[in-house]
């Protein structure tokens, strides 16, 4: 969810580019009882809808409610790195994936220019102007004024505007979010709108569904918010599973596969979570054996992932696996395969 509606007066009657069909009369004029206001609950999930999406870089600039545009230059744990477009992301996340242990820090080369979600463009001179960017996004958040960016409208729509006689006055074809926002910001106390339904719309969990009613739209919202509600909290499991493994060795506490625990095979190995996403199974009963490398990564999506990666054909090969993290505290991780769920696997620390 985008978090912020920045507090700056703009005439978006200025910006109508809309594809429009206005009329003085229209074929479908009569009484229309889904005819909303500009403050009606509709109108404000339509509004919430339409408002630019500044999530994408919230990794840079911790506000989902501004959008940061190119060119800009920035320094990342101490590297200093120049993004010409969206492309330059990965290479900032590099950066900041080289260890998992660290507190990421990004200092930006003011000034910069970010979009807000009420589209307008703003520079930011120093870190206080976007530390105060910051703290509108959090109180529109807390007031649920921020954008709602979980289910994309598949344009084109169409509006159909009344008078307070519920009498049809035009329609108005919408093309964008853009659009649809200085639509919704530009409706005066005396003008009412209705959706002319079907519309789809496409939700954050890829599901495309087609909305018949406000209801439906509604509806369609809190689907949508639900699941990135559940993502956020899985996030956050992930962070402290991912802190729970980071420069700490465990056991094989137990390894169930085909009904049969082989834990026993591994009593004498050790397996090291390292700070930069390395594996390290050693075995303290024999020290003529290697040690023996991989790679772990944690990730999430509504559960979340561990990832184990040793090679093949080696003594703890068969721990590999995409594994559902099932529970977990300071010193326990428990697993479960993601595509066989019999099979399990909880490592303890030692």
């Amino acid at each position: 969810m985008k978090k912020l509606k920045l507090i700056t007066v703009i005439a978006f009657a200025a910006i109508l580019g809309f594809t429009s069909c206005q009329s003085e009369e229209s074929t479908e004029v009569g009484t229309n009882p889904n005819a909303n206001s500009s403050t009606s609950p509709t109108a404000s999930n339509y509004k919430r809808t339409a408002m630019n999406d500044g999530s994408s870089d919230d990794f840079l600039d911790g506000n989902a409610c501004t959008e940061l545009l190119f060119p800009l230059t920035a320094t990342v744990n101490g590297q200093k790195v120049t993004l010409i477009s969206k492309l330059d992301f990965s290479a900032v996340l590099n950066i900041m994936g080289e260890l998992n242990d660290d507190s990421d820090a990004v200092t930006f080369n003011f000034p910069i220019t970010v979009k807000t979600s009420s589209y307008a463009e703003v520079v930011v001179n120093n870190q206080s102007e976007l530390d105060a960017l910051n703290e509108e996004c959090n109180n529109a958040a807390s007031q649920e004024k921020d954008a709602i960016s979980c289910i994309d409208i598949d344009f084109p729509i169409t509006m159909l505007t009344y008078n307070v006689s519920i009498e049809q006055t035009g329609s108005v074809v919408i093309q964008s979010e853009k659009q649809l926002y200085a639509f919704m910001t530009g409706l005066q106390s005396d003008e009412l709108f209705s959706v002319n339904y079907p519309m789809s719309a496409t939700l954050s969990n890829e599901t495309i569904v087609q909305i018949n009613s406000d209801a439906e739209f509604k509806n369609a919202i809190s689907e949508c918010v639900q699941f990135e509600g559940e993502k956020e909290e899985a996030a956050t499991m992930a962070a402290e599973v991912e802190a729970t493994l980071t420069n700490t060795k465990f056991k094989v506490e137990s390894f169930i596969t085909a009904g049969v625990n082989t834990a026993t095979d591994y009593v004498d190995w050790s397996v090291e979570f390292t700070n930069d996403l390395k594996l390290v199974a050693k075995n303290n009963a024999n020290a003529t054996l290697s040690e023996i490398e991989g790679t772990y990564t944690v990730s999430s999506e509504t559960a979340v992932f561990l990832n184990v990666a040793f090679g093949s054909n080696n003594s703890v090969s068969a721990l590999n696996n995409n594994w559902v993290v099932t529970s977990y505290s300071n010193t326990m991780v428990a697993l479960q395969s993601k595509t066989d769920a019999s099979t399990t696997l909880t490592f303890k620390k030692i």
